[in-house]
């Protein structure tokens, strides 16, 4: 699906979207998705290791545009740059900016720029520049109406500011309903949510008329 709002497209970490809700929060078994074959995983028992620890690779997905790789093809691509690592107990640690950064850069041809300091002003300055930026949010931001249980430890792509220029458009790989997959939220209600540390990308290329 692409986003008639932006023009980028809409993935979810997880192959099945609707089944990102019983996963999430309803305690369904990743394994259990019968897409799993779609993500380019190698079984199901990898996908459910995997998944829920790919919402950049979902996120890059989107801003590589139409024809992009699986997700799990990016995930091999960025292990390569110990843009995830594991421990000796194996737990999955990432994702790590600076090699993600340089993958994406050199393997992608995508200008990829680390924010380790970004203020929600700074996010609308860099759309404004026509880039997006792959935002470090706590994932309860799709539930905007409850209280912010934190911020980080999850990726959303932002793509534009939202119509009325006052807050912002994104794309959240682990959103349960089409509206929290793709949307538009106020900067101050973002904000609660958001650790102050990105990525950001280039625009889409225009496309001709």
């Amino acid at each position: 699906m692409t986003c008639p709002a932006c023009r980028t497209p809409v993935h979810t970490q997880f192959a099945s979207p609707g089944l990102v809700q019983a996963i999430v929060e309803g305690g369904l078994d990743p394994a259990e998705d019968p897409r799993w074959p779609d993500s380019g995983a190698a079984s199901p028992a990898e996908y459910a290791r995997w998944a829920g620890h790919l919402c950049g690779m979902a996120c890059l997905r989107m801003a590589l545009g139409t024809g992009a790789p699986s997700q799990f093809a990016l995930r091999d691509g960025a292990l390569r740059y110990d843009a995830y690592t594991e421990d000796t107990d194996g737990v999955i640690k990432g994702l790590v900016y600076a090699p993600f950064a340089r993958y994406v850069s050199e393997v992608h041809g995508l200008d990829a720029v680390v924010h380790r300091h970004l203020s929600p002003a700074g996010i609308l300055d860099l759309l404004d520049e026509g880039r997006r930026v792959m935002a470090s949010v706590h994932y309860g931001i799709r539930h905007p109406d409850q209280p912010a249980p934190g911020r980080g430890g999850h990726l959303v792509l932002l793509t534009s500011r939202t119509a009325d220029g006052a807050g912002v458009h994104f794309h959240n790989p682990s959103g349960t309903t089409v509206t929290t997959r793709a949307a538009d939220l106020p900067l101050s209600v973002f904000e609660r949510f958001f650790a102050g540390r990105g990525v950001s990308l280039p625009g889409l290329p225009a496309t001709g008329a």
